[in-house]
């Protein structure tokens, strides 16, 4: 079906899209902040950047962002990152509420620490506006290059509300492009901004004349670290194994398409950041993303040696091979996370369940200040199967969904409740609508919550589960504990 869409941004990304878009058939108009790039790419149907793709005669161009904005069926933000909330700010009065965007920019913003779909929410939102926006981010490894020449490519379209990313799969699906879907938002961009860093890191080490060994390490130990930073963040393991994480790693840390590769090769080379980035010609992502990884990896005591060392060339001056020199002399490490007991134990337990008919349980909640009635809660579920799965809500949940705001945080919650006895397996809790999902993920055969929620949940009756509601240990509550102790 024939949809109208706007695409904010006329660069490599924005205008391939635009193009792939078109050729579907679909109504395209797009805008751009620079009005000589409206009058060249109208003028001209050839992007300079992409001089082999012909840009379709019925795309419309425009200079005027309310033109762009008024009744499309989704809009594309394609501007660079640095640019996405003065573009949100300036499209804000022509944005009806209930919009579907979808952002395709990469980045977190250093003073916020949002990413791209949250800087959009907070600047729509400004004076009460657009509380229903639905926000999707699409993210791979998709360079423009090949887009543009309908090379195969993946691509994950990514929202917490799973329906809205799966009206933007069947929008960008076709034969060249497949997409998926993902709950994980958060996880899928901070993967496509910290990527961007580890690419520099990888064109760094390629400048220096390094080879294939040290462009493996820093893919797969650069990955550890991401997927350290998203996990203590809350996100989903998976996301940093597939097409947005290490997808898109791969793609952007060898390709000879990618910016931020090419921006590292010549820094490593010896040519200044500030020149080198003024070489590439064009927005160096992963240059804005440093400050905001490096606050965030502070922020939940993450370690991310790569990425420091990438900051102590581009902003501190330091030597490329001396920093190199100082990664490799660092102090011996274990690969593995876990210790070899735990997993041995966590395997042999999954085994011996899975031959003995072993029945799971699954349970939701924020277990903050953990308690007395907590625990009753958690022993009563786990008495109910062989194996207990605690679905824990994030942080990011908690503030943006539950309008809680908890005492510990996410990973200290995990450490209290993987301590007890009760308990086998913490997974984050990010969205309301995860638990069918879980369910079938986790082989559970019993969901249990407390009797508060009764009835809330016989949905999942459906799926063949058997749904529990628990009286709830009366007499305490982590809402009384936390006014009791501000008193």
């Amino acid at each position: 079906m024939t949809q109208t869409i706007g695409v904010l941004g006329a660069g490599t990304w924005g205008m391939a899209l635009a193009r792939m878009l078109a050729v579907q058939g679909h109504r395209v108009t797009v805008w751009s902040a620079l009005p000589h790039e409206v009058d060249q790419l109208a003028a001209e149907r050839v992007h300079p950047n992409l001089p082999d793709m012909v840009i379709p005669a019925d795309i419309i161009f425009t200079k005027n962002i309310e033109e762009v904005c008024r009744g499309q069926a989704v809009l594309v933000f394609a501007v660079p990152s640095p640019y996405v909330r003065a573009t949100a700010a300036a499209a804000r009065p022509f944005i009806p509420d209930g919009q579907i965007i979808v952002d395709v920019a990469k980045g977190i913003e250093a003073d916020t620490l949002y990413t791209m779909t949250e800087v959009i929410r907070d600047e729509l939102q400004r004076d009460g506006g657009c509380r229903n926006v639905k926000l999707v981010a699409l993210s791979g490894p998709t360079h423009a290059e090949e887009v543009a020449r309908d090379l195969p490519t993946t691509i994950v379209s990514a929202a917490t509300d799973l329906s809205v990313a799966q009206t933007v799969q069947s929008l960008f699906m076709n034969t060249c492009m497949r997409v998926y879907t993902n709950v994980d938002i958060l996880g899928v961009e901070l993967c496509g901004a910290v990527k961007n860093i580890l690419a520099l890191a990888a064109g760094i080490s390629v400048g220096l004349g390094y080879g294939d060994n040290a462009k493996a390490a820093i893919i797969t130990r650069g990955m550890a670290e991401l997927t350290r930073l998203g996990l203590a963040m809350g996100c989903m393991e998976q996301t940093f194994s597939g097409l947005a994480g290490m997808g898109d790693l791969i793609v952007t840390a060898t390709s000879r398409h990618s910016r931020n590769n090419r921006c590292g090769q010549l820094i490593g080379s010896g040519v200044r950041p500030a020149d080198a980035i003024a070489a590439v010609g064009m927005v160096v992502e992963g240059i804005h993303a440093i400050p905001a990884a490096l606050k965030l990896a502070r922020r939940y005591g993450v370690e991310m040696p790569i990425v420091e060392a990438v900051d102590s060339v581009v902003s501190g001056g330091a030597d490329p091979a001396e920093a190199v020199r100082e990664l490799m002399s660092r102090g011996a490490k274990d690969e593995l996370t876990t210790t070899p007991y735990d997993v041995n134990f966590e395997n042999n337990h999954l085994c011996d369940g899975r031959r003995n008919g072993m029945k799971r349980v699954i349970t939701y909640g924020t277990f903050d200040l953990l308690h007395y009635g907590h625990i009753n809660l958690l022993r009563r579920a786990r008495a109910l199967g062989d194996y207990l799965v605690v679905a824990l809500s994030t942080d990011e949940f908690n503030r943006d969904e539950k309008n809680k705001t908890c005492y510990f945080t996410y990973e200290q919650r995990k450490m209290l409740l993987e301590a007890m006895r009760y308990v086998d397996l913490v997974i984050p809790e990010s969205d309301w609508d995860q638990k069918r999902r879980d369910v079938h993920e986790y082989h559970i055969d019993t969901f249990v919550m407390g009797d508060d929620w009764k009835g809330k949940f016989d949905f999942l009756k459906e799926e063949g589960v058997e749904v529990v509601y628990l009286p709830r240990t009366p007499e305490v509550s982590t809402t009384e504990i936390k006014q009791d102790l501000a008193k």
